[in-house]
Parts: C-alpha cells; structure tokens; sequence
C-alpha cells in the first residue's frame, strides 16, 4: 500500500507574504522601520523578483510604504495617524458592522464562531500576540460579511493600526485589563448572536461599545493614573511636633 503524502507547503512567497504580515502586526518590524531587500531574501530564501511583488503586495495592504531608491517602510503611526485613527475607527466599525447583520451567511457565522474560540484561549494563556491577531481575525472576518468594496479597504488599514497600537499598550498581567479582555470576549459572543438574527441595530451600537472599551484601554496607557505615594518631608526641612 503506498505511502500516504504529506501535506504540501504553501508555496514560499505566500509564506512570506503571511509571516511579514504577522511581524508587522506584531510590532517584530516596528512601525517607521525599513525592510532589508538582501536580508529579507536571504530570511526566505528568495530572490528579489518575487520578494518585491511580496512587497508590493504589502504596499497595497497598507502594511509598508514604498520609497524610491529607499525600499519598503513599515507604514509609519504618527501624530497624525493616530489622531485619524480614533477619528474613524467608531464609524467604519459601526458602519461595518451593520452591513454584517445584514448580510451575514451561516457558514460565515460558523467561521467567526470558531475565531472566537481561539480568541478565548489566547486570553486563557495569556499570549499577547496570538490575542491580537486572533481579533484582527475576528474583526476581518466582520468586514468580509459586511461586503462592501468601499469600507474594506479602510477596515483593512484601521485593523493594521488597531492591531500594532494593541500590541504597544496591552499588558497580560495588569488585572485591570483583565476584566476588559473578559467584556471584550463577552462582546464578541454579542456580535454574532446579532449576526445570527440579522440585528443591524444592535450590532451597530455594539461596535461603537467595543470600540469604546479599546478607546479606555488605550487611553490607560497613553496617560496612566499618577501612583499615591506619600513623600515625606522635603530634604533640609525640620519636622515640627504638634499641630501646625
């Protein structure tokens, strides 16, 4: 009886294309960085041709920006940036979200049932990258329900920046952020019971909540409360008994 086959690898420019993804997201290629063509070919064992069409490929994914002479930046998060960042993300998630109870299939459903239960492991074990890229997955999968050209470019691009920022500011062991993985898991549950009764509504105003919760927690880091630590005397200063 023949021996059975192993399974075929994906072909090598689409492995890189997935691990540069998965690099950038996860802040491996921090945002401003520059890519190294040689070493980049060496790393994958490719020549240039199809590494530049890989890069390219990232270019138009928003994942790098192509600079003449210059090679591939790993797309920059400036001032500007992340201002516009929090200027659209409440209302390209909440507009796509809504066509996603509108058009959501059940093998769709089904797919997003099963991300969440990755989802949910990776808070269980704690795995910052995993958790991130597990709900860039989640929040893709929405985006590939609401089909709609002219949203799912600029979903693409927010859920880059969503995905890097969360991996910046996201600490597994402070126990605050516990309790918000746990409503953002809780909130993902809610997603797809309004996709699954094509509530347009109600999926709406969840992602304006979920987009909320991601705002605060973000918000912790960028400006975290001062720590109340009693200081003491000033240096040089005599302490006086009794009342002042």
């Amino acid at each position: 009886m023949p021996a059975a086959s192993k399974p075929a690898k994906a072909p090598r420019k689409a492995q890189c294309l997935d691990d540069l993804r998965r690099r950038i997201l996860t802040q491996a290629h921090a945002p401003g960085d520059y890519l190294d063509e040689q070493q980049l070919a060496q790393t994958y064992e490719m020549s240039r041709p199809p590494l530049r069409e890989v890069l390219n490929q990232l270019a138009g994914e928003g994942f790098v920006v192509l600079h003449k002479n210059r090679g591939a930046q790993v797309a920059p998060m400036t001032h500007k940036t992340l201002r516009n960042f929090f200027v659209a993300a409440p209302m390209i998630y909440a507009a796509v979200s809504r066509l996603a109870a509108c058009h959501a299939t059940p093998a769709q459903i089904m797919q997003l049932k099963d991300t969440q239960l990755l989802f949910r492991a990776a808070i269980r074990d704690g795995d910052v990258s995993q958790r991130a890229l597990i709900n860039q997955r989640f929040h893709a999968q929405i985006g590939d329900m609401a089909d709609n050209e002219y949203l799912m470019p600029s979903l693409r691009r927010l859920l880059i920046d969503h995905t890097r920022i969360s991996m910046t500011f996201y600490d597994p062991h402070q126990g605050s952020l516990a309790q918000q993985r746990r409503i953002a898991a809780d909130q993902h549950d809610a997603f797809i019971a309004a996709f699954e009764a094509h509530d347009a509504d109600t999926a709406a105003q969840l992602a304006i909540d979920h987009w909320e919760l991601s705002r605060a927690e973000i918000e912790t880091f960028a400006a975290p409360q001062g720590l109340q630590i009693p200081l003491g005397a000033a240096p040089g200063t005599r302490q006086q008994k009794g009342a002042s």
